[in-house]
């Protein structure tokens, strides 16, 4: 992955982010209502998936006092248990591959949103597995050097005392990955030790890019990841594009 900027498609994704912040935090809230619903409690202290949940509300600037009223407003919401995770997978231009990561209360809707924006795409909705063998579910910690003054061999030292499998230095930031299951500990420990971070979530890392140079190709996948940036029913999307 030499050269393959991840900070800049971080950035990419938060400008994005900043021009529809009611879209987003509406995404949150709602996974702030199944966090508290399958952790069992509304105290972050209590429940690491309420914390990881809140750790992306801030990492995209949701104020606390709406985190807050997310949380007070999830304990009491009967819908939780209506929401479903739903999973697809699909092809877009170019042999790229892209995961779609849903939480839904109409299956039907859902279905028929994420094959419209595959097929608008030019590319189509495959089988469960068709794609997800050519990604490995990691924790990844992204820490913008922008943001970060301190010494590199400190923060890798920092991140694999807390238990990170790996430390790595690309132009722009460095990259923290772990097993998803120590992917809290980690991200708390350097929370704790005051290091920002740009990115902290459990995602689908492709194990090779797809560089893709028909400017028709280019332009289809993109409207497919806007169509599905632009669904409320999609948490996640993952791909193997090369931006």
């Amino acid at each position: 992955m030499s050269g393959h900027s991840k900070f800049a498609n971080i950035k990419h994704k938060k400008e994005k982010n900043d021009a529809a912040k009611g879209k987003i935090f509406t995404k949150i809230g709602k996974e702030l209502v199944v966090a508290i619903k399958e952790g069992g409690s509304a105290d972050p202290a209590n429940n690491s998936r309420l914390r990881d949940v809140i750790a992306k509300a801030k990492a995209n600037n949701m104020p606390n006092d709406t985190i807050e009223r997310n949380i007070k407003k999830a304990v009491g919401d009967a819908d939780a248990s209506n929401y479903e995770h739903i999973t697809y997978e699909g092809y877009g231009p170019g042999g790229t591959a892209i995961i779609v990561e849903t939480l839904t209360d109409n299956k039907n809707r859902t279905a028929s949103n994420v094959k419209s924006a595959f097929t608008k795409g030019s590319g189509n909705v495959g089988t469960p597995g068709c794609v997800s063998f050519m990604f490995d579910r990691k924790g990844q910690i992204l820490v913008a050097k922008e943001e970060y003054e301190g010494d590199p061999d400190e923060l890798m030292m920092q991140a694999l005392d807390a238990g990170a499998e790996d430390f790595a230095e690309e132009e722009d930031s460095y990259e923290i990955i772990t097993d998803p299951d120590d992917f809290s500990g980690v991200r708390l420990a350097l929370e704790e030790a005051g290091i920002p971070m740009a990115q902290a979530e459990v995602t689908m890392i492709p194990q090779t890019w797809v560089e893709l140079s028909d400017e028709k190709d280019i332009q289809n996948i993109q409207k497919t990841l806007d169509l599905l940036d632009d669904d409320d029913d999609v948490q996640n999307v993952y791909h193997n594009w090369d931006m």
